[in-house]
């Protein structure tokens, strides 16, 4: 079992930037991409970045850029710098974890991310 703990979202004007967290705890060594994905009311969630344990990364083109995902191993924690926010930013924006063999995915509760003046 993992568990994943979001943290660092909140209230931002255009323009500003925000990291965002994600703690991972449980069965940490199973993982093999770790990533984040939002969802906007009326959207489908989708992915924003990812991460695997070879260090390969994968952007969405909305957030190229913009967005740096990152990973410290030692900590167990993923995170995700955000500059130059959009009010097109605004979302959910959840932690995501997968495990292969057998594949499994695990979800963090979400964190609000709102860009507004």
């Amino acid at each position: 079992q993992v568990q994943l703990v979001e943290s660092g979202g909140g209230l931002v004007q255009p323009g500003g930037s925000l990291r965002l967290s994600c703690a991972a705890s449980g069965s940490i060594f199973s993982i093999y991409t770790m990533g984040w994905y939002r969802q906007a009311p009326g959207k489908q969630r989708e992915s924003v970045a990812t991460i695997t344990t070879g260090g390969s990364t994968n952007y969405a083109d909305s957030v190229k850029g913009r967005f740096t995902i990152s990973r410290d191993n030692a900590k167990n924690t993923v995170y995700l710098q955000m500059v130059s926010l959009k009010p097109e930013d605004t979302a959910v924006y959840y932690c995501n974890a997968e495990r292969r063999f057998p594949s499994v995915s695990y979800w963090g509760r979400g964190t609000q991310v709102t860009v507004s003046s």
